[in-house]
């Protein structure tokens, strides 16, 4: 906040200019208190003959990222809103301009849509992410949008909720000059231009030669191009029905209809669990008890291992415009590698993400290397090789002598015991997991695996390092299978049990996924992850069968792997879905059935979808409190998070924990006495 505690500075520039800069740190947020101060701003500008033009801007070199996402929670009762913001604009005869240096979001994009002219530094950027907290645009953005560049380019633009770039806004019509200096002395050229509402527009649909029919074919396409309601979708639907009513209404009657669907889905779950996730994922980076310390710079990485994982994870280095050298001995597999490496960038030149030059730049700052010597200089190692401690210990030992002292050794084991593999070196307090998600390149999960002797700076680091390489990074103690492998199992182990007692791998999966929303099924997910492995980890240390009879080994013995041998619980056919849609196969079927006859296990093959849904989502909640407990997972919000980027667990729903909450609490008020975690057992684990 400014000096003056004032969140509204105004300033008269001469010529009838006044300007008005949002001082709300950290990014100007247009909250409640914002707006008292914003509102009485705009009546006085108007209300002065003196002044003919108000300029909207923000200070520290960021228009405004929109609404407080907190304020969603408490209805304003009162108190004053950018909606009261705008309609004051909306009644002023003055001329108002935007001038945006930063980002102008959500309700902050809706201020600068409710002004006459929009001017941008060319390296800001505008947006309407709404849709991501399972919201609408509540300020207009759905009814002035439309006016501006038409119904269906706008429409396209908020189910995205993407940020547009200042160049690319100003060639959609959305901005009316953008500039490399100034934003405010640009805006003044605005001045003595008339008046501009948009609200004063007419909305087009924007989709030529449909005829007279074009409205509601293309808002039924748009229904259909959405998932259902009850899968995720809730938020689109209403959505499009706030842009048809921009080309149905007046607009007037749309303003007001906006705001009755926004106020819907505020008190919607589907928007209350995305909010979760949100204020989640902003908790990741507070690890408590952890000394505040200097992270160390990473200026160079190296990357041990060139197969799909570790090529992946050097890639990622590359992205972040951190050189890295990759350690491989395999002729075949440094080829095969970098084939990877630039057809990927070649598919981010194609996609018109990166230019010829950076993609070559980035693709050439991968190197291959076949001696340990090599990396003297690199700041930070991170271990990619088979899944075996005795093979890591190695590399680990290897790494300790050819690197420097300040050197930190990562390893990216997805279930190894960390301290094991630090012991191999003589600097465990330099050692630290570093858990990619495959294909590393792509997924945001990266857990970050403490040792009992990982420092603080090592640790600071690694979450520092996971930003910059644009992670959603989660810290995690070291256990087993760690957050998200550990839940895995349990996930799994319960989906196993409901195909012995009777229901089909195929109707489980099909629950679990059309109806519950989960990417994949336990079972396709176990077939693409491959059941030797499963059986692998199973019979491992600290592994536990899947089950009660030995399914997997069964079909392991088979040579029923998954997707890469062609079988495993399902069939694979590569004229199907490339091979990789799953088809239900009887002789899995008969097989569990024969074994589940003969372990005597009682059947339930009745069970219905809630049964499934509610025995696999709670089997992960069970697991993950208990890794909360023992302080495995710093926080409920952290295994949400986990699930939710690392494996799939539909983000509406809230995350594994968030919703075996509000299901118990559900079931608490209809009278059921064991209804599960209810929201004081969540905080009690919070702060165990």
């Amino acid at each position: 906040m400014n000096s003056n505690n004032q969140r509204v500075k105004s300033e008269d520039l001469g010529d009838g200019i006044r300007v008005l800069t949002l001082d709300n740190p950290p990014v100007n947020a247009l909250g409640y208190a914002m707006c008292a101060e914003l509102l009485p701003a705009v009546e006085a500008a108007a209300a002065d003959p003196a002044v003919s033009t108000v300029i909207f801007t923000g200070a520290n070199g960021m228009f405004s990222g929109g609404a407080d996402v907190n304020d969603f929670s408490t209805p304003p009762d009162g108190k004053k809103t950018i909606r009261d913001v705008i309609e004051a604009v909306e009644r002023s005869d003055k001329t108002f301009v935007a001038a945006i240096d930063g980002n102008a979001l959500g309700g902050g994009f809706e201020l600068a849509l409710a002004c006459d002219y929009r001017v941008a530094t060319s390296k800001s950027r505008v947006g309407l992410p709404e849709i991501k907290l399972g919201l609408l645009p509540g300020a207009g953005g759905t009814q002035r949008l439309p006016r501006l560049i038409g119904a269906n380019d706008a429409l396209q633009m908020m189910l995205k909720g993407d940020m547009v770039k200042a160049p690319d806004a100003q060639k959609k019509g959305i901005l009316d000059a953008v500039v490399d200096a100034d934003a405010v002395e640009a805006a003044k050229g605005f001045a003595a231009k008339p008046k501009r509402r948009l609200s004063q527009i007419k909305a087009e649909l924007g989709v030529a030669n449909l005829g007279l029919f074009a409205t509601p074919f293309v808002v039924a396409q748009a229904h259909m191009m959405v998932p259902t309601e009850e899968n995720g979708g809730y938020a689109a639907h209403k959505l499009i029905d706030a842009v048809q009513a921009a080309i149905e209404l007046p607009f007037e009657r749309g303003w007001a209809r906006e705001l009755r669907l926004f106020m819907e889905l505020v008190q919607s779950k589907p928007s209350a669990a995305l909010r979760h996730v949100f204020f989640a994922e902003r908790e990741l980076s507070k690890v408590p008890g952890l000394p505040k310390t200097e992270p160390l710079e990473i200026k160079k990485a190296a990357v041990i291992g060139a197969g799909t994982m570790g090529t992946g994870i050097a890639i990622v280095f590359a992205e972040a415009g951190i050189p890295v050298t990759v350690i491989e001995t395999k002729d075949e597999a440094v080829e095969k590698s970098r084939e990877m490496v630039f057809g990927m960038f070649k598919y981010q030149v194609d996609k018109g993400r990166l230019t010829q030059e950076d993609a070559w730049k980035r693709a050439n700052s991968i190197s291959y290397e076949t001696d340990y010597a090599e990396l003297g200089d690199v700041d930070i190692v991170v271990e990619a090789v088979f899944e075996s401690m005795p093979v890591k210990q190695d590399v680990f030992a290897k790494l300790d002598a050819a690197t420097k002292p300040s050197c930190i050794l990562a390893s990216n084991t997805s279930t190894l015991d960390i301290d094991e593999i630090a012991s191999a070196t003589k600097r465990p307090e330099q050692v630290l997991g570093l858990h990619f998600f495959a294909p590393a390149n792509i997924m945001k999960l990266l857990e970050i695996v403490r040792g009992k002797a990982t420092s603080a700076q090592t640790l600071t680091t690694g979450i520092v390092l996971g930003k910059k390489l644009r992670k959603v990074a989660v810290v995690s103690g070291n256990a087993f299978g760690f957050i998200g492998n550990r839940m895995l199992f349990a996930y799994e182990a319960e989906a196993v049990q409901m195909a012995e007692e009777g229901v089909s791998p195929s109707r489980i999966d099909d629950v679990i996924k059309n109806k519950f929303g989960f990417a994949m099924g336990p079972f396709a997910v176990a077939d693409l992850s491959g059941l030797d492995v499963y059986n692998f980890i199973s019979q491992s240390e600290h592994g536990a069968p899947l089950g009660r009879i030995p399914i997997i080994a069964k079909l392991v013995e088979q040579g029923r792997l998954g997707q890469k041998s062609g079988k495993g619980f399902f069939k694979y056919d590569k004229a199907v879905g490339k091979g990789r849609q799953p088809i239900p196969d009887p002789e899995v079927e008969q097989l569990i059935a024969q074994l589940a006859k003969d372990a005597g296990i009682a059947q339930h093959p009745d069970l219905t979808d809630d049964e499934i849904i509610a025995r696999c989502t709670r089997a992960l909640a069970d697991s993950g409190a208990e890794l909360v407990r023992t302080g495995i997972a710093l926080r409920p919000g952290d295994v949400d998070i986990v699930w939710i980027y690392g494996y799939g667990f539909p983000p509406h729903h809230g995350g594994p924990m968030w919703y075996a909450e509000n299901e118990a609490a559900l079931r608490q008020a209809q009278g059921d006495k064991n209804p599960g975690f209810t929201k004081t057992e969540t905080k009690e684990l919070t702060h165990a």
